[in-house]
């Protein structure tokens, strides 16, 4: 099982609880398909640094996961699928990249 990292923009046109049903869509695959998700976190509406389908602004969300690599593709297409997803990015997670992720939540938490 490797580690996982996806973070993607959602448009804003969507409501706020549309939104969440939308990541919670998401979150919910890994799980189907015997992944493990660590974290997730709620941005929420941001401004993007350059316009995206002429808009500006965007939902954002992140979330930690540990799954098989196969299922990364999977999970792209459904991305690519979804209309109210504007661009997402999945990094694979290395060990300093874990231990930065870790030390970044104890921080917020604090």
């Amino acid at each position: 099982m490797n580690r996982y990292e996806t973070v993607f923009i959602l448009t804003p046109v969507l409501s706020e609880a549309q939104a969440k049903e939308a990541a919670t869509k998401f979150i919910n695959l890994v799980g189907e398909f015997g992944g493990k998700v660590i974290e997730k976190e709620d941005w929420g509406l941001k401004k993007l640094a350059y316009p995206i389908q002429k808009k500006t602004t965007g939902f954002y969300n992140l979330f930690e996961f540990e799954t098989d690599g196969s299922f990364i593709e999977k999970l792209e297409v459904e991305f690519k699928r979804d209309e109210r997803v504007m661009r997402f990015l999945t990094v694979k997670m290395d060990k300093d990249h874990i231990a930065f992720a870790e030390k970044r939540r104890k921080k917020a938490k604090a």
